[in-house]
């Protein structure tokens, strides 16, 4: 007798995985560059990629509402089997993201003077992470590009073609870091050119992919201008994940001051416990990213029988996937932490505030899931007032009621956020269902 998954289960996991394993690999650009200028004789090299780096990763987050908005519109055209909707979309998406990537180009230098003045690096460090990223702001018309060709093959259920670019893009990045550092000496500057070149290609290939994929017989020119509500559609959709990741991004920023305040041990500690946040995002994500696509096809359809099914499918997979997560962190939480830092005193405090990582799993797999559930269904505007509901409500007043517990009550405050996160869009879900306005226009 051979076990054989239920087909919506089949269809949850052939879009997940490719996902998962794209989400998985996004950090390998970043310990390429480090493995390169690791082994230079100055640390300055690697302190600039560093500060340059987070100023891009701060930057180019706070413009991922461009892929998730993308992905929600796309799964419903694709539910609907409208192709001109799906190339219409397309079209605006990346004449809207090229734009911005060209504003960001014209005003990067007070961009960067800002967040080089925030960061406050050394001298040294700072003129060379001003010349990296002077240099890098070059590929943001690339990077936001990506970011709706990859939103929009998600929606149209095509999730190897995000996993192609990005295999493309650390191919290139690391023959050009190794070439243009190891080989011709550019140090942190190579880097930045690396990057450059690597986002473009990938960009380029997700064109190809894309190009393969669109549907045939369309008007580009009614579907590239059509009428200032189509355009005014995509930025409402993607209004609300803006300002609901700004709150996110302000609440971590946040959470990172404060452990600084607390001391270099206890900053270190968070940044190390705050990696295993980011890999229990990038592994769960791929659940929530499929539920994307097959809510908001499902959606399209009008199939309310299909919209049930899925949701209960990638839930369920969504708590396995905690629950293993948990177990890892349970088991091997001592060995994990060992694992990323060798200092002591760092590794004895992140050991000593390890039970808070063993409840991020659960606490922080219902927001994701139901994340993908109204991306899909493209009511972002529900997922911005619970985040707000969440930061100012909840994360806010728990800090500050437990500042006597010092960063026990950080992270108390954190876990808070999370769980309100989940009862808020969780009963807003229940009533959404339970009034069927999942179908109704907005």
């Amino acid at each position: 007798m051979t076990f054989k998954l239920p087909a919506t289960d089949r269809r949850l996991w052939a879009l997940a995985w490719p996902l998962m394993l794209t989400n998985l690999t996004v950090p390998l650009l970043g310990l390429v560059d480090t493995a390169v200028l690791g082994h230079l004789e100055s640390p300055e090299f690697l302190g600039a990629v560093a500060v340059g780096a987070n100023l891009f990763s701060i930057l180019y987050w706070t413009f991922g509402f461009m892929r998730m908005g993308t992905t929600g519109l796309a799964a419903q055209a694709w539910g609907k089997r409208d192709s001109f909707s799906q190339v219409a979309l397309l079209l605006r998406s990346v004449l809207l993201a090229t734009g911005i990537g060209l504003l960001l180009i014209l005003f990067h230098q007070p961009l960067i003077q800002t967040g080089l003045t925030l960061m406050n690096p050394s001298e040294n460090v700072t003129e060379l992470a001003a010349e990296y990223a002077a240099i890098r702001i070059w590929s943001a018309p690339a990077v936001l590009c990506q970011y709706t060709l990859v939103g929009w093959l998600i929606g149209t259920q095509f999730p190897r073609g995000p996993m192609i670019m990005l295999i493309a893009a650390n191919g290139v990045n690391i023959v050009l870091d190794i070439l243009f550092v190891t080989v011709l000496g550019w140090n942190s500057r190579g880097v930045a050119i690396a990057t450059v070149i690597a986002e473009y290609g990938a960009a380029t290939i997700g064109f190809l992919i894309v190009l393969s994929r669109m549907p045939e017989g369309q008007t580009l020119t009614r579907a590239l201008f059509g009428k200032l509500e189509d355009y005014l559609k995509i930025l409402r959709v993607n209004r609300y994940i803006m300002v609901r990741t700004i709150a996110l991004l302000l609440v971590l920023a946040f959470f990172t001051a404060q452990g600084a305040r607390q001391g270099d041990t206890i900053l270190a500690a968070n940044a190390v416990l705050i990696t295993f946040l980011l890999l229990i995002s990038n592994a769960l994500d791929g659940f929530a990213n499929a539920a994307e696509a097959l809510i908001g096809e499902a959606i399209g359809k009008g199939s309310r029988h299909r919209f049930r099914v899925v949701f209960r499918s990638a839930l369920r997979w969504s708590l396995w996937g905690a629950l293993l997560l948990t177990i890892v962190f349970v088991a091997g939480g001592h060995w994990l932490i060992a694992l990323l830092t060798g200092i002591e005193e760092v590794r004895a405090t992140a050991w000593r505030y390890l039970p808070w990582l063993w409840l991020l799993p659960f606490a922080a797999v219902w927001g994701f899931l139901l994340d993908g559930v109204f991306i899909g269904a493209t009511r972002t505007r529900d997922m911005q007032n619970t985040m707000l509901f969440s930061a100012l409500a909840v994360f806010a007043p728990v800090w500050w009621l437990t500042t006597g517990w010092g960063n026990h009550g950080l992270w108390f405050a954190l876990i808070s956020l999370m769980v309100a996160r989940a009862l808020s869009m969780g009963w807003l879900c229940w009533s959404h269902t339970r009034n069927d306005r999942w179908f109704q226009s907005q």
